[in-house]
């Protein structure tokens, strides 16, 4: 059995006041003195538990009534414990040394049951990317030592460039990473696609002015493309996409007004690229109503799908 196993017996024994001590464990789990005497340590000294000896009962009871393990009486907890680590492990960092670090450490920190709940718990997201761990690795030291960081960086179209960053944000959106920082090559902040950082090194430490990004460069904009607003899109859904659409969250300052036919949806946008996909999600139910120019991107890319079915 596990340590973390064996501390949940004997801290029953303990709530039960039948004053176990090392010999319980060394009969129970047939270990050695020494493994038990390491068990009892480990409670008192890293689970804090407040653990004492009877001299006169020959065994250890709690000073205190009311403790328990961590997270052993709060289901709520352990599933918020196993949620975040299966959500570190679909993010792609799974394979991260870190990581299975804490995973490790955790499994001895709380009570069984864990490990079940960890092997029942999914969270499944689509487009996931592996990374470098190494690079990963490099640009977490770089946000956490506040150090300029040199990359060599390619673009979606194959455009490699150089580049000296100050880090300031590690952003996952839909499974991808993205790294914020202020480019000294371009003079500004900019987005940097994880997966396309093919090297990553600690420069000097930042000296001098500082760069922070104003939070409205993430946020006043729907999706990943970040900056200022260029307009404001209304989209019409109806059907099925509009029960959907109804109960989503796309954008802090999004509006959804009900309309005869559904609903329709409000939002501040700076590129197009993403709103059109998303309105494209959802065929003959999603109308364009506002700007125009978005209005002709979309019926232009309709156009477009349509001839890659036409038979000649």
């Amino acid at each position: 059995m596990s340590r973390l196993e064996r501390i949940y017996a004997f801290h029953l024994q303990l709530k039960k006041n039948r004053f176990p001590n090392a010999q319980t464990i060394m009969a129970e789990f047939e270990l050695s003195r020494a493994t038990a005497h390491r068990d009892i340590s480990y409670m008192r000294d890293r689970l804090l538990a407040p653990i004492a000896f009877d001299s006169s009962r020959k065994g250890f009871y709690y000073t205190e009534d009311d403790f328990s393990l961590p997270f052993a009486d709060s289901p709520r907890l352990l599933f918020l414990m196993g949620l975040l680590n299966k959500m570190a492990e679909e993010a792609g960092l799974g394979g991260l040394p870190e990581m299975q670090k804490l995973e490790k450490r955790l499994g001895g920190l709380i009570a069984p049951g864990y490990d079940r709940l960890m092997d029942n718990v999914l969270c499944r997201w689509i487009e996931i990317e592996s990374l470098d761990s190494s690079i990963f690795e490099t640009i977490v030291e770089a946000v956490v030592k506040d150090s300029v960081l040199d990359i060599s960086y390619a673009s979606i179209r194959g455009e490699k460039s150089e580049r000296s960053v100050e880090p300031q944000r590690l952003i996952n959106y839909q499974g991808r990473w993205y790294l914020l920082a202020f480019c000294r090559l371009r003079k500004g902040h900019r987005l940097f696609h994880m997966a396309r950082i093919k090297r990553a090194e600690i420069g000097r430490k930042r000296t001098g002015v500082s760069h922070p990004a104003d939070d409205s460069f993430i946020d006043e904009s729907f999706g990943i493309f970040s900056g200022k607003a260029l307009y404001h899109a209304r989209i019409q859904f109806t059907g099925t996409a509009a029960e959907l659409i109804r109960k989503q969250f796309w954008h802090s300052q999004q509006i959804i007004e009900e309309t005869e036919q559904g609903i329709c949806l409000s939002l501040p946008v700076n590129d197009d690229r993403e709103i059109i996909m998303k309105i494209l999600q959802h065929g003959a139910n999603a109308k364009v109503l506002h700007p125009p120019s978005l209005q002709k991107r979309v019926a232009e890319e309709i156009q477009k799908m349509a001839a890659c079915y036409t038979t000649s």
